[in-house]
């Protein structure tokens, strides 16, 4: 009988699902040609350059316009790693925090600081009228990463374009 690794058998189940993984795949639930499907997730990219934009140039009411106003569901989650080196040095910091957009917009607004998200490993899934939105993230501030982590955006299209419904994010910050 031929013995495989746990990391091997992991690998084997793992590689293929992640090659999936890295292509915008289109939903049964609504037909769409493949030329529609591109111009959605171009369109779901080019939100996302604005989203970046807006932090950026701590520009409020542009990054405001970017969230479904009468939407308010922000999780941000911190690793296991994390939360552990919270609790060892006496930080009373929860595992979860429920905040707003809000909160974030009036932050970038605010601050002083030269803030830059960084996105990777972007995967849409979208019919052309919900989307799922996954990638991994780096928030440098000052040029330097205070947190990362992967982050999902549920969004939705409006009549004036997609927007972001729901966020929800792993937290690893470098101050704890």
């Amino acid at each position: 009988m031929l013995k495989l690794s746990k990391f091997t058998l992991c690998a084997l189940i793992l590689l293929p699902m992640a090659a999936i993984a890295q292509k915008s795949i289109p939903s049964m639930a609504q037909p769409e040609t493949a030329n529609e499907h591109s111009a959605q997730v171009a369109a779901i990219e080019q939100m996302m350059n604005q989203y970046h934009e807006a932090v950026v140039m701590h520009n409020g009411a542009a990054l405001s316009g970017l969230f479904l106003p009468e939407a308010n569901i922000w999780l941000n989650v911190l690793t296991d790693a994390a939360y552990d080196r919270a609790q060892a040095k006496g930080i009373k910091a929860p595992k979860i925090r429920v905040g707003s957009y809000r909160d974030f917009v009036k932050f970038v607004s605010s601050t002083p600081k030269a803030l830059d998200p960084e996105h990777s490993n972007v995967v849409i899934l979208t019919d052309g009228t919900i989307a799922a939105v996954y990638f991994d993230f780096v928030f440098n501030i000052d040029g330097t990463a205070e947190n990362r982590g992967s982050e999902t955006w549920q969004l939705v299209k409006t009549a004036n374009g997609w927007q972001i419904a729901a966020m929800c994010y792993s937290s690893d910050p470098a101050a704890l």
